[in-house]
């Protein structure tokens, strides 16, 4: 991929949590329930290959599209918001194009994977808004790109996993190689590095990659080999594949008795997976492995151009980037200890006051 140069833009806002039943059917048959007389406030969002329920980029922005529709008091279906979702990429310009048919003025399409079909689609359709989530599209006014500075939140996620490890071994698990993932990344080793310098220790960072954002079995894999060497604090950034991560930390914890010392953690990414850690000891008590989520803001991003879109000043043809102010990265709390979670809050103040500098891009 090329690397991509952003123009900061500040986001307005945060989203609050929005209780959802996410559905895994076609966009062809979501087209009941709608309200409403506000056409030209209507949205649509088109999932990658993922679809809506993947516990991360996309479910984060299709949150994000319920808590705009409430905002604006419209309802599911025609005229109001709606999703499309996407079982390959194949299925990215159909959706687009039923999204279009049913009359829905802004559409965005969530992961850089969906680029092309968004550029083709807002040339023909010059009267439609278009957003892509995670990658820039320039020189087309009617689109509007928005990206993440993931990897100073990641750098929260390195100080807290340095703080936390008793192995001194932890992970990171990419999906793809790529400009996006490699924010994820670089912030997360330069916050173990700093972390562990400032703390006189030598930790070990085991990197692996999957290929993929949806293998979770061959997660499942990298993760045991990780946890057989010691790690006992890994952090992915692989999109579905993560579930993976989550079913080995299960299968090594629920071995072990709830307070025991070898007790494993995953670190989650983009909306807070700890529904995802929740397990029962050996000893039978209820416990949680997701230590923390670094929080792509998909939602505040979503809410944000939607709302402006709904006002008439959608930002076409400008590149929106969302960072740590206003929430548009962020770590949950997680089961973060409190004096870890001061440390990780200081590295917040210290990046935002320009005392800290994250690279995008892994060190080589």
């Amino acid at each position: 991929m090329k690397k991509i140069k952003f123009k900061k833009v500040l986001a307005t806002g945060t989203v609050l949590a929005a209780g959802i039943a996410l559905t895994a059917c076609s966009g062809a048959k979501q087209n009941g329930g709608g309200s409403n007389k506000k056409s030209s406030a209507s949205v649509a969002l088109i999932t990658d290959i993922a679809g809506v329920d993947d516990h991360s980029f996309n479910q984060s922005g299709w949150e994000g599209m319920v808590a705009y529709g409430k905002s604006q008091g419209l309802k599911r279906g025609t005229n109001g918001y709606q999703y499309f979702a996407s079982s390959s990429a194949s299925d990215f310009t159909p959706n687009i194009n039923q999204a279009v048919a049913a009359g829905y003025k802004t559409i965005f399409g969530v992961g850089y994977s969906l680029k092309g079909a968004i550029a083709s689609a807002a040339k023909k359709h010059t009267d439609k808004n278009f957003v892509i989530i995670d990658d820039v599209i320039k020189g087309q006014k009617n689109v509007a790109s928005a990206n993440f500075k993931s990897q100073d939140a990641s750098y929260m996620a390195g100080v807290v996993a340095a703080r936390t490890t008793k192995t001194n071994v932890v992970g990171f698990i990419g999906g793809v190689h790529g400009d996006i993932v490699d924010l994820f990344d670089a912030g997360f080793a330069k916050g173990v590095q700093d972390t562990a310098k400032k703390m006189g220790k030598k930790i070990t960072i085991l990197n692996q990659y999957v290929g993929s954002f949806t293998a979770a079995d061959k997660e499942k894999s990298i993760a045991k080999a990780m946890f057989a060497k010691k790690a006992d604090v890994i952090f992915h950034a692989s999109g579905s594949a993560g579930q993976g991560l989550f079913s080995e930390a299960k299968s090594v914890n629920e071995g072990l008795a709830a307070n025991s010392s070898k007790k494993v953690w995953v670190i989650g990414v983009d909306s807070d997976q700890s529904n995802l850690g929740k397990y029962k000891s050996k000893d039978g008590k209820k416990s949680n492995l997701c230590l923390t989520s670094v929080m792509t803001g998909v939602n505040v991003a979503v809410k944000d151009i939607a709302t402006k879109a709904a006002k008439g000043k959608f930002p076409g043809g400008k590149q929106l980037v969302y960072g740590l102010k206003h929430n548009g990265v962020y770590l949950t709390r997680g089961y973060v200890a409190d004096s870890i979670w001061k440390q990780a809050q200081t590295a917040r103040s210290q990046i935002l006051a320009g005392k800290i500098s994250v690279p995008s891009h892994p060190s080589k």
